[in-house]
């Protein structure tokens, strides 16, 4: 039974032992607001650095703890979304890059229960990608072999068992832009028949008119998990979760929720709002968020279904208190309900 056990966890912002299958944990990390909450200010007060970082026509001086914290970020949560491969691959001209020296320092630090989701490049499953302030076709779009040489194989072996995920974040597309589901969905069959089969892949489509039957089915065809993600353009999770018959499309027995942005607002408005992170911003969360989140994961509990939750700042100004409002929410769910064995 979750019980006020689990509740008082939470509010010391511990995530671990919800139940053997919930995970929660962030997208990304290392944030100075959440000193504190995860990060101890007495371990990093001399370690602290900052970078200006752009988003749209504003910029922000973002402060960074040193890689050494995810030892202490591991201690509250289960999983972690690296995203910063996104922007770049781990081999390059067959060089380790910036981003495949910080994983190994991640990994360096990592215990053997704890567990990464690693964002694929989006140089591998874009087909746009941003040049300046404009667009230009992606000439390695589904590029199979540059995937497998310069991100899949280094990542398997920098990580290692503590890979638990890969995440295809595709963007999102405007319909004159858009190929025929069809036609999209042949795209993936041939990429992910021309990769290693793994059964820890994950898909998230931006586009809602790709989310159909022939997509969906070649995803299952490929144990392929599909994304549940709230974000700006997309509608509701259970919206996505109905669109694919009630049912979560796993890999690996594996299901995740990415709360990204609140639904209808822009990525630059809102990080500018939630803009240090070290608070929720309660104008920014949309109840519907916490509660159709709360009742995913007790279907997922229902379905013997693991399921993993991914938190980011932008959903509500602080991924750990936002963390907390949904095992409230969980818990409260389930009061008179026994849960189900792990």
């Amino acid at each position: 039974m979750l019980n006020d056990e689990t509740l008082q966890c939470a509010e010391k912002y511990l995530f671990r032992s919800i139940h053997p299958l919930i995970s929660i944990g962030t997208a990304s990390d290392r944030y100075r607001g959440w000193t504190g909450q995860i990060y101890s200010e007495e371990l990093y007060r001399e370690q602290v650095t900052s970078r200006t970082k752009r988003v749209g026509n504003k910029s922000f001086r973002e402060e960074v703890l040193p890689v050494d914290s995810v030892r202490e970020y591991f201690r509250h949560f289960k999983i972690l979304e690296i995203d910063y491969t996104f922007y770049a691959p781990l081999i390059k001209n067959g060089v380790p890059t910036r981003c495949a020296n910080t994983l190994k320092q991640y990994s360096m630090r990592m215990g053997p229960e704890d567990r990464v989701f690693l964002k694929a490049p989006q140089m591998f499953f874009a087909q746009k990608l941003r040049l300046g302030k404009d667009y230009a076709p992606n000439e390695n779009y589904l590029a199979s072999e540059a995937f497998t040489r310069q991100f899949y194989e280094p990542a398997i072996s920098l990580l290692g068992p503590n890979l638990k995920g890969i995440i295809f974040e595709q963007e999102y597309q405007r319909q004159p832009e858009r190929v025929p589901p069809v036609e999209f969905a042949a795209q993936l069959d041939r990429f992910f028949s021309s990769i290693p089969r793994d059964n820890r892949r994950h898909v998230e489509l931006r586009t809602e008119a790709y989310y159909c039957e022939p997509v969906i089915d070649v995803l299952r065809k490929h144990g392929t998990g599909q994304i549940l993600s709230h974000w700006t353009w997309l509608p509701a999770l259970k919206k996505q979760f109905s669109r694919a018959g009630d049912r979560f499309i796993t890999a690996g027995g594996q299901a995740v929720i990415r709360l990204m942005t609140p639904i209808g607002m822009r990525y630059e408005d809102a990080y500018a709002r939630a803009f240090p992170f070290d608070r929720l911003i309660e104008e920014m969360i949309q109840p519907a968020m916490v509660a159709q989140t709360a009742q995913l994961m007790w279907e997922a509990l229902r379905s013997e279904v693991e399921i993993n939750i991914i938190i980011n700042n932008r959903a509500g100004g602080n991924a750990p208190s936002l963390a907390q409002r949904i095992v409230g929410e969980f818990v409260e769910m389930g009061k008179g309900k026994e849960s189900p064995a792990p």
